[in-house]
C-alpha cells in the first residue's frame, strides 16, 4: 500500500510538473505574439531584413566553407598541404593513418558521415608513413590519430579509440560528440552526456587533459594495444 501510494505522488509531481514547464512555454509565447502584435508595419518589415539578412549571411559562410573543401572528407597528397590545409580554415579535423591498420577504415566511415553534416569543420587525412616531419612534430605514435586543429594551431588529439568508448562498434554520435568535447565542431547535443553510456557494452568514459594527452608516449599501433 505504501509503495502503491509513493508511486501516486511520485506521479501526481510530475504531472504537475509537466504543466508548470507547459504553462511557462506558453506565456513565452504569448509574450512574443504580444510583442509582435503592438509592433507597427515598418518594425515588422525591419525584423523581416534582419532576418533575411541573418540568412544571407549564413548562405554566404556555407559556400565559403564548401569553397574551401569542407564538407566532404577527402585526403590530402603530402604533409606540405596540412599547412595550407589549416591556414584556410578555423576548424580543421584530420586523421592520421596507415593502409595496413583496420581502425583507420573504421573511422574514415565516421569522418565521412560527419563532414557531410558538419561543414563549419573541415575533414581531412593523411597517411602517417608519407609524413614522417609532421608526426614527429605533432608527436603522434599511435595510429589512428585524429589532429584537431583551431586556427591553424593543433589543441586536442583523439588517440586510438579510448575516447570513444574503448570498442570498434562506437556510432558516429560518439565521435561527434569527442569532437563536440574540443569544441571543434558545433555540438548540439549534451556535452555532459556521452552517447556510448547507453549503449550495450557499457563503459565508462574518463575526459583525458589535453596536457596528459600531448605528453603521452606511445610505442605502437592501436591495432597492437
Amino acid at each position: 500500500m505504501a509503495a502503491d501510494t509513493s508511486a501516486e505522488m511520485f506521479s501526481k509531481a510530475l504531472e504537475s510538473q509537466m504543466l508548470q514547464t507547459a504553462k511557462i512555454v506558453e506565456e513565452q509565447l504569448d509574450a512574443e505574439i504580444q510583442k509582435l502584435d503592438q509592433m507597427d508595419d515598418d518594425e515588422l518589415e525591419l525584423v523581416k531584413q534582419r532576418r533575411l539578412q541573418a540568412l544571407k549571411k549564413a548562405q554566404q559562410q556555407k559556400q565559403e566553407w564548401l569553397s574551401k573543401g569542407h564538407g566532404e572528407y577527402r585526403e590530402i597528397p603530402s604533409e606540405k598541404d596540412f599547412f595550407q590545409e589549416v591556414k584556410g580554415s578555423k576548424n580543421v579535423v584530420c586523421h592520421f593513418y596507415k593502409d595496413t591498420t583496420f581502425r583507420c577504415l573504421i573511422l574514415d566511415k565516421h569522418l565521412s558521415i560527419l563532414a557531410k553534416k558538419h561543414i563549419e569543420t573541415k575533414f581531412i587525412k593523411l597517411n602517417a608513413e608519407k609524413s614522417p616531419f609532421l608526426c614527429e612534430r605533432l608527436r603522434i605514435k599511435v595510429i589512428p590519430t585524429l589532429a584537431l586543429v583551431k586556427d591553424g594551431k593543433t589543441q586536442d588529439y583523439v588517440v586510438g579509440f579510448t575516447d570513444l568508448g574503448n570498442t570498434d562498434d562506437f556510432t558516429t554520435e560518439t565521435l561527434e560528440w569527442r569532437l563536440g568535447c574540443a569544441d571543434i565542431i558545433k555540438y548540439s547535443g549534451n556535452l555532459m552526456d556521452p552517447p556510448f553510456q547507453s549503449q550495450k557494452f557499457g563503459t565508462t568514459f574518463t575526459k583525458l587533459d589535453k596536457k596528459t594527452i600531448r605528453g603521452k608516449k606511445y610505442d605502437s599501433d592501436s591495432d597492437d594495444d
